[in-house]
């Protein structure tokens, strides 16, 4: 028997492991982001209730339009993919958006 080390040296699954953990991580952290810059846009606006109800609603909606429409286009033209690399694209375009949201404030 090796030790854990060799194990993940020579298991070429480890590596997808760690990669599809990444994916994860990374979507979640993006799609934070791009809730940031919402957020951030209402306090520009002025910080009122009604700007920060609008402002995540909006992200809500964002999230679900583009999450189904990659979510849709992945698994018509993308199904070698796996979901965390879905995840990670989705993150992209919400922390993309967000950015340009805070921005234009």
């Amino acid at each position: 028997m090796g030790t854990a080390s060799t194990h993940a040296a020579g298991d070429p699954s480890a590596s997808s492991r760690r990669q599809r953990r990444l994916h994860w991580g990374g979507g979640w952290l993006l799609i934070g982001l791009g809730l940031l810059g919402h957020v951030y846009a209402a306090h520009a606006m002025g910080g009122s209730r009604v700007a920060y109800t609008h402002h995540v609603l909006g992200f809500g909606l964002i999230l679900v339009v583009t999450g189904g429409l990659i979510a849709g286009v992945g698994y018509r033209f993308w199904r070698s993919r796996s979901r965390p690399t879905l995840l990670l694209t989705i993150g992209v375009i919400q922390a993309l958006i967000g950015l340009w949201i805070a921005l234009a404030q």
